[in-house]
């Protein structure tokens, strides 16, 4: 149990649950969901009847008013069992939270029961083929017409891209007010224009979904409007800083599995009669990699308390998602290399870890990225 984070015991018996969960429903079948490509959509439904999404819901939405603590933990227990690609972190942290801090009674009512029921699964679309960290390189258009609003445009590497009922749009709707110009939308699935990619081909995280979106003079009610008409940038960038340590937490918890793989492993591999694991390199690389997850494990737990006070901490959380992001590379890197050719190939969990591993110096902001607002944070 962590020394950090104030959990009561309703948080340690979800946490249980949670583990129970994924090695009954999960761990038997990851292998060929991530040979496939793509998990059972229906693992959502399964989920959402045992309570186990969108706690943070309200008790009238059928959550528990639960706090982000919740939600670190549900991280926590996918990614001990190395189920990486499954996106239930990402439905329940980043993309449904919108729906309930934006939202007017009337969506909140149409929207957040499926959220945490499984029903409706969730997606963000910001990046699009020519703008990623770039919000003002948007090119999606959304132009008013009468009461609905008609989108053009397309977003890519879109995680849940393949399975989501709702998609949370971000569009153009005044091309010439910079960032005061970009709102967004709920774009539900089977509207007309909305046409869904299959899934991208990518090195790691077969599962995850993670697909292109078209709109072709899609056609959205104005009552699917998310918040005001050019505020879109302001709540993107007030939710960037859970999903950024949304993502530093799942950093933390890969490079345990990793290191804990490591271990397993070089107690038994026998070399130059001894174990692996009685060599000084072996124990200095191990030891390097321990310690870095401590203190990594550290930071980002000291950051969960602090954002459930709701403190702004966005130097805090750009550099957790900058060092924890590189340390979870390194420590799938150093891992690997003790499993020798057995870490290069694909029946060996330490490879998925490696691979899994690279897209979070990518994704949620680049690693450059986080080095520009760091350097803005501390006044250069």
């Amino acid at each position: 149990m962590s020394n950090i984070l104030p959990l009561t015991e309703e948080h340690e018996m979800y946490r249980k649950a949670i583990a129970s969960f994924m090695e009954k429903e999960v761990v038997p079948y990851y292998a060929a969901w991530e040979a496939a490509g793509e998990f059972p959509k229906e693992l959502y439904k399964k989920m959402g009847d045992n309570g186990y999404l969108c706690t943070w819901a309200d008790e009238k939405y059928g959550g528990v008013n639960g706090d982000f603590i919740y939600d670190y933990l549900l991280n926590q227990e996918i990614v001990r069992v190395g189920a990486h690609s499954l996106s239930m972190p990402l439905h329940c942290s980043i993309a449904s939270p919108y729906l309930e801090a934006y939202t007017n009674e009337e969506q909140r009512e149409r929207w957040l029961p499926g959220c945490v029921s499984g029903d409706l699964v969730t997606a963000i679309a910001m990046t699009e083929p020519g703008a990623g960290s770039d919000l003002l390189g948007l090119r999606t258009r959304a132009v008013k017409d009468g009461d609905h609003y008609v989108l053009n445009g397309s977003k890519t590497f879109i995680s849940n891209g393949t399975i989501c009922d709702l998609a949370i749009v971000a569009a153009k709707t005044d091309a010439s007010a910079g960032h005061k110009g970009i709102s967004l939308f709920v774009v539900e699935d089977g509207t007309q224009g909305f046409v869904k990619g299959k899934a991208i081909e990518k090195i790691g995280l077969h599962a995850a979904g993670t697909s292109e979106l078209f709109f072709e003079d899609c056609r959205i009610p104005a009552a699917n409007l998310l918040g005001k008409e050019g505020q879109g940038f302001k709540y993107l960038m007030e939710k960037l800083q859970q999903e950024r340590i949304l993502t530093s937490s799942i950093n933390v918890a890969m490079a345990q599995r990793s290191l804990d793989l490591a271990i397993d492993y070089v107690q038994q591999r026998q070399m130059f009669g001894q174990k692996l694991s009685q060599f000084q390199n072996t124990q200095f690389v191990l030891a390097e990699v321990a310690a870095e997850i401590e203190i990594g494990r550290c930071f980002i737990e000291h950051l969960v308390v602090r954002h459930c006070r709701h403190e702004n901490i966005v130097k805090e959380v750009s550099m957790a998602k900058l060092w924890l992001a590189e340390m979870n590379i390194r420590a799938a890197t150093k891992c690997l290399q003790l499993f020798g050719g057995y870490g290069y190939c694909k029946e060996y969990d330490i490879s998925r870890q490696y691979c899994d591993a690279r897209v979070y110096s990518i994704l949620a902001g680049a690693s450059e990225v986080m080095k520009v607002i760091i350097a803005k944070e501390i006044g250069l």
